[in-house]
Order: structure tokens, then sequence, then C-alpha cells
């Protein structure tokens, strides 16, 4: 690629939900500090929730799924993701054209890795081509090593062994390695995303370099590794970017009580509970957690999505009202830098974990599905600043072992060495994008790339 003399230009295509939006977003507004111009690509129907999330220097555009609003919500990944293959393809073309002809020709095409044909437009049209992975590097390990064949499903009882990972066992491993029919098509959506990605000429991984040495470091064998995490808005970590107060992205409306609610508790006295965006608890998980609640006699923040409440015990809400507060969404950022926060009960998806990670809240895991029992085992085993609740008949966790948990952390005899790991785990991924940083220092990387006009080696 000959070196130009326009600013350097990349065209960024995340993955259309909002736990990819997010850290893609993230990037994009470092990226646009250190002087490259953003064209973020979305969807419409995720443009008009946006909410002023796109700053001055970040210009959005709009691409085809081949869908309608009405349409894609009833669409299963196993037709979705062909349709958005075929009708994204050609309209990411028709945009990196269209911009051409306007004087902003781009340079690189930052995708996720959920879109691999992202890669293959770039390509084809002699751009440079970045993936982005929104999971851990630990996690990629797993879904690669299944990508190539090197993993076979495992047997129950069976340890796994992999290079850069501690000893897994079955429980460990992402949910839809063993159970792909309640969830068709998203096995394949995330082996699938290693399509090409060897030929990418950087992978971008939202995740610290200190959290997961080895891994990243067995995954630069294969492939062109820079961790550029955590994506959380700077002004909870570094502080440089001073308008970067937020995601600016948000498909719920936060409810503004939860925090005058916070101002009035103890600090470390409250118990914060959120399953994300879009776990789908049972009704007794709820009934479970609901109970337990009550039985530990703390104080607690509980997030319940409006389309979830109908499963909350009868009569909860009122009975506990003078424990708690049940909300059906809030700022979380803002809730887990609270000082009144002891004790984050959650899923363990990867965005809500480094965001524990980043603001030093010990944990404990409740996975539910995906990459997060493997967070868990991590949050518990390697990282040390929390557990992992232990499901019982029929997969769901006990009220009993609840409690036994949310003693344990906020509590028990190791509660305050879990605190002491949180708190250097937050000094670490604050230095990690500060200046000088692992994170800051790959990105730089990058950059100095794009403005030098020579692409990195390729693997």
């Amino acid at each position: 690629m000959e070196k130009t003399q326009h600013k350097p230009h990349c065209l960024i295509l995340p993955y259309p939900i909002q736990g990819h939006i997010n850290p893609m977003l993230q990037l994009s507004k470092r990226l646009a500090d250190k002087g490259i111009a953003i064209t973020f690509a979305v969807l419409e129907n995720v443009l008009s929730s946006t909410d002023d999330a796109f700053s001055a220097s970040i210009s959005v555009e709009t691409i085809s799924d081949g869908y309608t609003a009405a349409t894609r919500a009833a669409a299963l990944p196993p037709e979705y993701l062909p349709a958005f293959r075929k009708a994204g393809t050609e309209s990411l073309a028709q945009l990196i054209e269209r911009l051409r002809e306007g004087g902003r020709p781009v340079d690189c095409v930052v995708y996720d890795t959920f879109l691999p044909w992202g890669l293959a437009v770039a390509k084809r049209l002699g751009l440079l081509g970045a993936a982005f992975f929104t999971q851990s590097c630990s996690v990629n390990i797993v879904y690669y090593s299944l990508f190539k064949g090197w993993l076979k499903v495992p047997e129950v009882g069976k340890e796994v062994l992999l290079p850069g990972l501690p000893e897994l066992g079955v429980a460990d491993l992402p949910s839809f390695l063993l159970d792909r029919e309640t969830h068709p098509g998203s096995f394949e959506l995330l082996v699938d995303q290693f399509e090409g990605v060897e030929d990418s000429n950087f992978v971008f991984v939202n995740s610290v370099y200190e959290l997961e040495e080895e891994a990243t470091d067995w995954l630069k064998k294969f492939m062109s590794v820079k961790t550029i995490g955590p994506t959380i808005p700077s002004m909870y970590l570094d502080k440089r970017l001073q308008h970067d107060i937020n995601y600016g992205l948000s498909l719920f409306k936060p409810d503004d009580t939860c925090m005058k609610w916070l101002q009035q508790q103890s600090p470390r006295s409250v118990i914060y509970i959120s399953f994300g965006s879009m776990a789908k608890l049972q009704e007794q998980q709820m009934r479970e957690l609901a109970t337990a609640l009550k039985l530990t006699g703390k104080h607690f923040l509980w997030v319940v999505r409006s389309s979830e409440a109908s499963k909350l015990p009868r009569d909860f809400v009122g009975e506990a009202s003078g424990q708690g507060l049940i909300v059906s969404w809030c700022p979380q950022l803002e809730v887990l830098a609270h000082d009144a926060i002891g004790c984050f009960i959650t899923h363990c998806g990867w965005n809500s974990t480094l965001e524990a990670l980043s603001l030093g809240v010990p944990m404990v895991g409740v996975p539910w599905w995906s990459d997060q029992a493997t967070n868990a085992k991590f949050v518990m085993d390697v990282w040390k600043m929390g557990v992992r609740a232990r499901p019982g008949e029929g997969g769901v966790v006990g009220h009993e072992e609840l409690v036994r948990c949310v003693k344990h952390v906020m509590e028990g005899e190791r509660s305050e060495e879990m605190r002491g790991n949180a708190m250097k785990w937050k000094e670490l991924t604050k230095g990690a994008v500060d200046e000088g940083g692992s994170s800051d220092n790959n990105i730089q990387e990058f950059v100095s790339t794009m403005v030098g006009g020579e692409a990195l080696p390729q693997k």
C-alpha cells in the first residue's frame, strides 16, 4: 500500500448488537483521538437508537443486512447470517466506493469477527483488514482450536488441556461446544469467526495483555494479535479523553433512581445484580435469587429487564422495598464505580467482567451461556477476585449457594484478599490504556502503521 497524503481512514464494521457495538465504538474514539478518520457502519435501526453516541470526530453510515426491523426480530442465526453476508457484502462495497468518490477513501476495514466477510470485501478492494474479537484471548484459544480441528468435543468428567490456558473442566467450556441445539447456528457463528483471520493485517482483541499473558503470546504464533482493552470510557480509566464519559449507545433506557438510591447506602454494603441485555432466566432461578437476596439481609440493586419482570415472585417487589431496589436498567459503569457496591452478581459476560475488573469490584459468577463459564473460571481461579456459584438440579443455582457465595465474597476469610486482587487488576487495566501501557502501545503501533502507509507482515 503506497503512502497516502490524506488523513488515514478506518471503516468500522460491528456486529449489530450492543455488546459488540460498544467495544468497537470505544476503540474508534481512541483511534480518532490519535488522528485517524473514522466511519462507523451500522444498520439503520441501530442508528436510530444511538442517543448521540457518535462524536463529531466519528462519521456514521448505514449498511443493509437484507431485513426490515420487523423481519429481523424473528430471524434465527442459520437464516440471518447468510442473508446478512449477501446483503452486507454488497452494501459495504457500495459504501466504500461512495466514500472514495466523495473524497474520503478508506484505508482499512476494522471488522467484527462475527462478520468475516468484512475482510473479504477489504481484500477484494485492495484495503487493509483488521479483525476485532469481542471475547477474551483465552476463549479465542478454545474456538480457534475447534476451528483448526485440534479440539474435539470432550467427554463429561474429562479435563481439557489447551496451550496458554489453565486446566479446564467441561463445565468451564463455552456452552455452545456441548449444546448446539438450544441456540441453532451459534456454534458455527463462533467457530467461523476465524475464517481468514490469519490473513488479517491486524487482529485486535478486547482484552488486556497483563490479564492473559500466556494465552495472548500463544495466539501471536498464528495471527497478529494486539490487545487493545479494556474498551470502556476513558474517564473511568486513564481520563485522557475528557469527553469520553459513557458508551453513548444504549438500547435500554436507564432508570435515574438507582444512583440517588446508592448515595444513601454505606460503602461496600450493596449487592449489585445484573445479567446483561440478553439473558433469559427461568422463573425458578428468579425465585432462588429473590430468596437469596432476602436471606443475606444486605441491601441490593437488581436489574430486571421489563421483559423479565413477570418472572419475579409475586409480592417480592413490595416485600423487598425496604431492603433493595429493582430497576429495569441502569448505568452500569456508574453503579460499579460507586463505593457503595460490595459485590457484583453477574452472568460473567465479557463486557461486564471487564468492567468489574477495571473498577475493582469482586464478583459472584452465575454464567448462563456462551463464553460466560470460561470467564467465571478465570474470575475465580486465575484472577482470584470472586467465586463461581455452582448450579444444582436442572442447572439452577439454589438460594443457599447464592447466599454462601455472597457472604464468602463480602465478609468471608478471603474477602479482603479478593478485594485486594480486584484493586490490583483495576490498576493494571487502567495502566494498560494509559500512555505507554500495553494496550495504548498496540493502538499507537497500528496508528503509526496507518500514518506510515505500510502494512504489518501477515501471519
